[in-house]
């Protein structure tokens, strides 16, 4: 079979510019179906893939390399993906600013141009290292672009709880949410050397994914959409499903605390705007930057007031990590069961005997 050419070269013979889309968010927010849809539409996920499973059967459209180096560099830093703590980005920040890792991305990026000049590269683990990210695909010659997915907080904590088992509660996965999103938002904002970045609601790529995907190509100047064939926009209707919005809750199902809950709300509120033509203002930057100063008010008086909390939490796990390195203690023999009184009331020879048959006679003193 001959393989089709790809429209990209048949639009534009002189060739296509480097780009790397970075599609960034909260983990089950989107981000799947945005890098699914357009790596159907022809921009090339570095390979191999996270293979599907039963969260996500439809794929999750991510580099596993990425995966991988991403975990490592968290674990490094001792941070989780869902981390409700600002400080948390210093520590991975401190990652971000080491040569040899940008040097490490760069190098991995490179190849993978030969296969396509628009990547795109998602994990909900991104948002943590976009300044690393950023570096290293322009040395590679790319403009970075960035798409943030947002779907409402409860629905992402909702799914997150259906589909990850999560047993840290809402509270925390909110606060989660609200920590990534803010830092997002700032991370992405327009930098030398960048391409622009655009915002998209997953109930809008839900409900009319060939409309809200050209904007974003539009705004982006991503030539593999803007010149996509209509066999592959007839492959993105056959992944398009609107019953993959799972999940559907409020805010006011979650039970936050009241300051939680409303700064969860304004957050939101706020993030909205961004996704209409004309939102992403220097007005809105500035009312972000209050939000996640208003958060980290809120974080560090929690932490202030729990902190019997925490320290009830770690000598817990300490006893419980003695209590399983204890040797467990050696099984008692047959001897060892019978009452004493009953073994005594046993006659020497027999006693001596029974050792003997045993194989367990007494050395001579």
């Amino acid at each position: 079979m001959t393989e089709q050419p790809r429209a990209i070269d048949e639009m534009n013979p002189d060739g296509v510019p480097r780009k790397v889309l970075f599609v960034a968010g909260a983990g089950r927010s989107g981000t799947s179906t945005l890098a699914g849809i357009v790596s159907r539409l022809g921009m090339h996920v570095p390979l191999p893939e996270v293979p599907p499973d039963d969260s996500n059967p439809r794929g999750f459209s991510e580099p596993q390399w990425a995966v991988d180096v991403h975990d490592e560099w968290l674990a490094e830093a001792l941070v989780q993906v869902s981390d409700s703590r600002p400080n948390a980005w210093f520590d991975t920040g401190r990652i971000c600013s080491r040569e040899p890792a940008r040097i490490r991305v760069s190098e991995w990026l490179e190849p993978h141009f030969a296969e396509h000049p628009e990547l795109v590269v998602k994990d909900p683990r991104l948002s943590w290292f976009l300044g690393l990210w950023r570096v290293a695909a322009i040395r590679t010659g790319a403009t970075p672009v960035f798409a943030t997915m947002l779907r409402p907080p409860a629905e992402v904590v909702g799914s997150k709880q259906k589909y990850y088992a999560n047993k840290l509660g809402s509270s925390h996965l909110a606060a989660s949410w609200v920590n990534m999103l803010l830092h997002t938002e700032r991370a992405t904002r327009p930098a030398e050397g960048d391409g622009g970045r655009v915002f998209v609601r997953y109930e809008d790529l839900l409900t009319d994914w060939v409309r809200t995907t050209t904007a974003l190509g539009h705004a982006l100047g991503l030539q593999t959409i803007i010149h996509t064939r209509s066999d592959q926009i007839r492959e993105v209707h056959r992944f398009i499903d609107p019953g993959l919005r799972r999940v559907s809750a409020s805010l006011a199902d979650l039970e936050l605390p009241r300051r939680l809950h409303d700064l969860t709300g304004q957050t939101w509120e706020e993030l909205n705007k961004l996704a209409d033509e004309g939102g992403d203002t220097p007005a809105a930057h500035a009312t972000f930057d209050q939000l996640r100063e208003e958060y980290v008010d809120l974080y560090e008086e929690a932490e202030a007031i729990s902190r019997s909390s925490a320290v009830h939490a770690r000598l817990q796990g300490r006893r419980q990590a003695l209590a399983e390195a204890r040797p467990a203690a050696a099984p008692r023999s047959l001897a060892d069961r019978v009452p004493h009184d009953v073994r005594a009331a046993i006659p020497p020879s027999v006693r001596r005997g029974v050792r003997k048959a045993l194989g367990r006679e007494r050395d001579p003193q």
